[in-house]
């Protein structure tokens, strides 16, 4: 990968799309990932205005204290860098017992799982009215369309995704050519989701170039019987996602009404 080249055909490609809609630039969730780190800075490179948010509920300490000193160090590079706290905890917690109780605790702690990810997309989509900005996604391109990690209308609803062409590998490629901080790269990938340490190896069961290579594989038209051992544990893996979230990564199924009914 030409890395410099990329990095400046996306900065293009952000600049002249928020001019374009007329929008003066860019809000984004800093979760103290590696997937946010690259993509608030590439907003920032483009010399538009970025506001940075931190929206922790019950987040782990290093999390939070990553995400912060990202955007200390955006602000000390970037003069159009702007960074604004808001604490979901209570506002997660007052709708959790609003929420009705439940009989099965695993599927309700899946589900307030994914409402932390739909309350920051809530906020990001407040000042991003209030201030005419864009919600630039952070999804890369084996997450959004490899295995459909993601929350479904929470970091999954962004107006534009400018690295969703690139795999994890890719990512990590231009976070260093960027100068990301080293414990940003370091950290092991995690959605920050749960409270607790959990990676997204842990959750999904293999690592990320363990999965860029089952979607190539799948591209090539290989199938499960072509492998043995791991690889075929890791390709197992990779299409079941791909299958299961399928909703996720196709367009809202419309039910068309036959013209002779109308």
């Amino acid at each position: 990968m030409q890395t410099e080249k990329v990095i400046e055909h996306i900065v293009n490609w952000l600049k002249d799309y928020a001019t374009n809609a007329k929008q003066k630039g860019f809000v984004i969730g800093i979760s103290g990932g590696i997937d946010s780190a690259v993509t608030s800075t590439l907003c920032a490179k483009t010399g538009l205005d970025l506001l940075c948010l931190e929206m922790p509920i019950h987040q782990a300490e290093n999390q939070s204290n990553r995400a912060s000193r990202h955007i200390e160090w955006l602000q000390e590079n970037f003069k159009n860098v702007k960074r604004q706290p808001v604490n979901l905890t209570p506002v997660f917690d007052s709708l959790v017992a609003t929420l009705p109780a439940v009989h099965n605790e695993e599927d309700r702690f899946m589900s307030l799982a994914n409402t932390r990810a739909r309350l920051r997309m809530t906020s990001l989509y407040y000042f991003a009215a209030l201030e005419r900005y864009l919600v630039a996604g952070t999804g890369n391109k084996v997450e959004d369309f490899g295995v459909g990690f993601y929350t479904k209308y929470g970091d999954g609803g962004v107006d534009l995704s400018p690295i969703a062409d690139l795999m994890k590998t890719e990512v990590y490629a231009i976070a260093k050519v960027l100068g990301i901080n080293e414990e940003i790269i370091s950290a092991a990938p995690t959605d920050g989701l749960w409270g607790d340490d959990r990676t997204d190896e842990d959750q999904i069961g293999a690592s990320y170039p363990e999965l860029e290579w089952a979607m190539d594989m799948k591209d090539e038209g290989k199938t499960v019987d072509d492998f043995e051992g791991r690889k075929k544990e890791v390709f197992t893996i990779f299409t079941r996602l791909h299958t299961m979230n399928q909703h996720k990564m196709l367009p809202i199924p419309v039910c068309e009404i036959p013209k002779q009914l109308k």
